[in-house]
């Protein structure tokens, strides 16, 4: 269990990051090509990221990152150096700009916690914890080269994931200030509003408290399950969340990507009309009637009678929050979706 405490003032300094982080989308795409979780959303990317990696012969540059960034309770803090940075070279140099020190405890730390410590360390994890520089522009380029092909050509999906998600806590903060920002977050945080303290499902036990310092929450297309924090509890504090993003992007994604994508539109909306059928479609994601008005470039009052219309066939569920009403697609709209797309 991970336990986060804060303070008046520490809800005061809490921000939300507005784009998403390479460093931290690299390492976690980098873990999901070293597990199975999440297969039914992922397992397609994991297919085509390693047909790509093999194309481009990376294979062994990917093996040889993995075991610099095993997916285990302990991943060295000096590749997700970043509080939200949006840029990858800026992150990449950060990266680079490790002290030699800290690269050594961390690195050290990773491979004495191995299953099998009479393995030998690889050689480029010794020139890294010397601070060999030939090593650090050789991890440089490596992370560069893996960016490249296991997330660059996913940014559409990233950036618009990031970007449905970000209005769900804006409203949340706008209508309960810190408090309905971090309820938000559930299931996978639990916000203890009496203790002031944030609690989410963890691989280790750990007590986090803030102490004056702003707690960074960022957005990952690619982590799953559960949010990510660094590990070491004097660096500035981040909490890594999951998107979560629904099965079948990816198919969605390259239709759009190579042309592949239906004339008209949802093949659906032969059924139930082309408006209906986009408010389907976006609501994969919970958004209150506002949002999607505004995603739609629907009235308000438009986009409320296609939800009630949607809901009353079983399509879609809405609950009220507050002063909202939010709105989500059904597995019956799922599958309806999925029938008449051949998704």
């Amino acid at each position: 269990m991970l336990r986060i405490h804060f303070t008046a003032e520490d809800l005061n300094r809490l921000r939300v990051a507005a784009l998403p982080d390479p460093l931290w989308d690299l390492v976690h795409a980098l873990h999901l090509l070293q597990n199975r979780q999440a297969a039914l959303v992922f397992d397609p990317w994991r297919r085509e990221v390693r047909e790509a990696l093999a194309r481009e012969g990376l294979t062994a540059t990917t093996a040889a990152l993995a075991r610099l960034c095993p997916w285990a309770a302990y991943f060295p803090d000096f590749l997700t150096p970043g509080q939200g940075i949006a840029d990858l070279e800026t992150g990449i140099d950060q990266v680079l700009s490790t002290p030699r020190r800290r690269l050594s405890d961390e690195l050290g730390r990773v491979f004495a916690g191995e299953d099998d410590p009479g393995e030998p360390v690889p050689e480029m994890a010794r020139r890294l914890a010397e601070g060999d520089v030939e090593a650090l522009v050789r991890l440089g380029e490596a992370l560069r080269r893996f960016y490249a092909v296991a997330v660059a050509p996913y940014l559409g999906d990233v950036r618009a994931a990031v970007a449905a998600d970000r209005p769900l806590r804006a409203e949340a903060a706008l209508e309960d200030g810190a408090d309905g920002l971090l309820a938000s977050y559930q299931p996978e945080l639990t916000w203890r509003e009496g203790g002031r303290v944030l609690e989410a499902e963890y691989p280790v036990t750990r007590e986090l408290a803030l102490e004056g310092r702003a707690l960074t929450m960022i957005p990952s297309f690619f982590c799953v399950r559960q949010p990510v924090a660094l590990a070491d509890p004097a660096l500035p504090p981040v909490l890594v969340h999951p998107l979560t993003p629904e099965p079948g992007w990816l198919l969605r994604s390259r239709a759009v990507r190579d042309g592949s994508a239906p004339a008209g539109g949802l093949p659906v909306a032969q059924l139930i009309g082309h408006t209906r059928a986009a408010v389907l479609d976006a609501l994969g994601r919970p958004m209150t009637t506002t949002q999607l008005g505004s995603a739609l470039r629907l009235t308000l009052s438009t986009a409320s009678r296609h939800a009630t219309v949607l809901r009353e066939a079983g399509l879609v569920r809405s609950e009220r929050r507050g002063s909202s009403v939010v709105h989500r697609r059904t597995p019956l709209g799922q599958a309806l979706l999925e029938g008449g797309s051949g998704r």
